[in-house]
């Protein structure tokens, strides 16, 4: 039984990031070659991800832990999203496309933290089934990356959302054969503090942890630079199958993830993080460089490319993970969601509407052949953004002493 259940969690795991990774790295390129919005709109509507991921808490918490089954709740929300990115083409205008992308946003972010709550209630060993089940969500991007660019060559057209939309109708229905989830929490009732993470801020007290807090939120600033610029940036450069060249992002998100485990035994959470934040320095460093280094460009972006897992699992599972051995087994649940909430939600939204208002201010005023942006400026910003967080953490966190940890919760 659970060999079957593990293949159809993996299954939904490649669906579910087949849909995201269809519009979420092409969206801008589409936005801005073929509807000609501007820099800010783009970031605004990059930004519609991360008002759905501060929605989000609220419609898990009051919905699937109180009143619906978790495998019918994803159905509704793949099913109602898919219809919605079949209407998305249709919103020509930024006035019209940008509130549609909201409302389909609010309708997909729930299903990730629905996903991995219904996959850990059910698999009988979480910490080994786990990590090879998510395994197939970074495939399910890589295979929406190759089908996109490849096979239909709609980086710059709204196939994108049909092909989002018509997987999304998919993985509703397969949702329908998940094991049966029932509420957990039939007849409690549940605080705003609880289901948005509230409760967690008792963590702040503790000076390293509040330091961690306030570099994950800046460092989101400059992160969203790359999901915002980095499509555009290399259509610019006139790469061909962009999409699916920018998913060897996540065949190196793979196998840093299993080396992670490794890098936090023996470095421990203050330098494999700081590794992290390094790596994003790195990355824009890299791109700002590869402008005007003819010989050397593709070496350059295929660089920061591939630097993908060491920048977000030496950075954000290795963050989720010092977070869940700070806090106590009964804060745990909040302490996760204070942290998802600032990351995915305030500071990705941050994040997102400063890149694309950069993008906009560094747009040329007469285009160098397809060059319409200066991408030296746009690149060096967060660069030296990454540094600033890289400092600031380096100074002031301290890595966590395991045995007073311990000792204090035996007390």
């Amino acid at each position: 039984m659970q060999a079957q259940l593990k293949t159809k969690l993996a299954f939904f795991m490649f669906l579910q990031y087949f849909i995201w990774g269809s519009w979420y790295v092409s969206m801008g390129t589409y936005l801005s070659n073929t509807l000609k919005f501007e820099g800010a709109q783009i970031g605004l509507a990059y930004g519609a991800f991360a008002i759905g991921a501060m929605i989000a808490p609220f419609l898990v918490g009051l919905l699937a832990d109180r009143y619906f089954a978790s495998e019918k709740l994803l159905a509704f929300l793949g099913i109602t999203g898919g219809l919605m990115l079949f209407a998305l083409p249709m919103m020509t205008t930024f006035s019209s496309f940008y509130p549609m992308l909201i409302i389909y946003c609010c309708t997909f972010v729930p299903t990730l933290a629905l996903g991995n709550s219904l996959s850990l209630r059910h698999l009988d060993n979480q910490k080994r089934d786990f990590p090879l089940v998510k395994t197939l969500s970074s495939i399910g991007w890589i295979a929406a990356g190759i089908t996109l660019s490849v096979v239909f060559k709609g980086e710059q057209s709204a196939v994108q959302f049909y092909v989002a939309g018509t997987t999304s109708i998919i993985f509703g229905l397969f949702s329908l054969t998940l094991p049966h989830t029932p509420p957990m929490k039939t007849g409690k009732d549940v605080s705003m503090s609880e289901i948005l993470g509230l409760d967690a801020l008792a963590l702040l007290k503790k000076p390293s942890f509040a330091i961690f807090i306030l570099c994950m939120f800046l460092i989101c600033i400059p992160l969203y630079f790359y999901f915002v610029n980095m499509n555009q940036y290399v259509t610019e450069l006139g790469w061909e199958f962009s999409a699916a060249k920018m998913s060897l992002a996540q065949v190196s998100d793979v196998v840093f993830l299993i080396l992670l485990p490794v890098m936090l035994s023996r470095l421990g959470y203050k330098k494999t993080i700081f590794i992290g934040i390094l790596a994003w320095a790195a990355r824009y460093f890299l791109l700002a460089g590869s402008v005007d280094s003819v010989s050397m460009q593709t070496m350059m972006v295929f660089s920061a490319i591939l630097l993908h897992g060491v920048c977000y699992d030496f950075l954000f599972i290795a963050g989720q993970l010092y977070v869940d051995e700070e806090a106590n087994e009964r804060m745990r649940g909040a302490a996760q969601g204070l942290i998802a909430f600032i990351l995915w939600g305030v500071g990705a939204f941050v994040g997102t509407n400063l890149a694309g208002i950069s993008q906009q201010a560094n747009t040329l005023a007469e285009p160098i052949g397809s060059i319409a942006h200066d991408w030296s400026s746009i690149w060096i910003y967060p660069a030296w953004g990454s540094v600033a967080v890289l400092v600031v953490f380096i100074i002031f966190f301290r890595e966590p002493k395991k045995v007073v940890k311990a000792e204090t919760e035996k007390a």
